[in-house]
């Protein structure tokens, strides 16, 4: 379970005091997200509903991207994505302090989390996404891409002399991938603030219904169809990257396009930015899996999945995989 702050009944308790959230019943450490500590938090009474989750923002997280983040979520919200919103306190304060962690109460959504996602679900995510783009469309605030190509270099050397710990063939792999993107990555498309992790676990279902998007702690201002390349290289592959699900690949993409455009530009470069995209996190990963120690909360997750990702996108074979 991925908690690293302690909490105890009686700090939360102190805490929820200073909102209109009713009497606390329980609360609960829970497993989503491996950013920061989450707890389900139930309570009797008030005005403001009977389900939250209380986030407290670890290391990962930097405090001062925090109102970009809630400023972001209340634009969507207010123009009818599903997204969670930060609840201010009585004072009309969003950003709390609990634990010597920054805290958020946030608003809890119904639905369930996909491991699996079949060619409807992928239909309707396609859809969330293109419209989430629509509706930042006019939406003011800004935060660099923290995770961008440059963050790839600096990732690369932190993990150099250590690729053998993950797979001997991964050091060439990086290298060469990061050298081909370095002189070929698209400049000029137009530009959004992106979701850039959409992930099937953080997108929350109701059936084939998508009911929330959640954790956007990664979001940026950055090119539109490099969102889409993330999300196409999170959904459409088995977990380990061997498998490529062509039925889910073609659904996500058409939900997308029914809702938005995407420029000629945009379309030719999806190619070279689902290969950025792959190893984004090939390279976010392989760094965390030589730097996690063993009896660590979080399960390390494998690089060479994205890595096998970054080797499909990089055949020729695959050159009209978008169209």
């Amino acid at each position: 379970m991925a908690v690293y702050t302690h909490v105890s009944a009686e700090m939360m308790a102190q805490f929820l005091g200073d909102y209109d959230t009713g009497e606390l019943i329980s609360f609960k450490g829970i497993a989503e997200g491996v950013e920061n500590s989450n707890f389900l938090v139930e309570t009797r009474g008030g005005r403001d509903g009977h389900r939250f989750i209380l986030t407290l923002y670890e290391k990962r997280v930097d405090p001062g991207d925090l109102p970009f983040f809630m400023a972001l979520l209340d634009h969507l919200a207010a123009r009818g994505c599903r997204v969670p919103r930060a609840i201010a306190d009585r004072s009309g304060v969003q950003i709390r302090e609990l634990a010597g962690r920054p805290a958020c109460l946030i608003e809890f959504l119904e639905g369930i989390s996909l491991t699996t996602p079949s060619p409807a679900q992928a239909q309707a995510a396609g859809e969330a996404l293109a419209k989430m783009h629509h509706a930042v469309a006019d939406f003011s605030g800004a935060r660099p891409n923290s995770m961008g190509l440059a963050s790839w270099h600096d990732l690369a050397g932190k993990c150099a002399g250590q690729w053998q710990q993950i797979d001997p063939a991964l050091e060439a792999i990086v290298t060469e991938e990061l050298a081909f993107l370095t002189a070929h990555w698209p400049q000029d498309l137009p530009q959004s603030v992106i979701h850039a992790d959409l992930f099937p676990d953080n997108v929350l279902m109701l059936g084939d219904r998508v009911s929330g998007l959640i954790d956007f702690y990664f979001s940026c201002r950055d090119a539109r169809a490099y969102d889409l390349a993330v999300t196409h290289s999170a959904w459409c592959f088995s977990p380990d990257g061997r498998n490529f699900g062509s039925a889910v690949s073609d659904a996500l993409l058409q939900g997308y396009h029914a809702n938005l455009k995407l420029t000629r530009a945009e379309t030719q470069a999806l190619p070279i930015l689902a290969r950025g995209a792959a190893l984004r996190f090939t390279l976010s990963r392989a760094y965390d899996w030589i730097n996690t120690p063993p009896d660590a909360l979080v399960t390390r997750k494998d690089p060479m999945a994205f890595a096998r990702r970054l080797t499909f996108y990089a055949d020729p074979a695959q050159a009209g995989l978008f169209g």
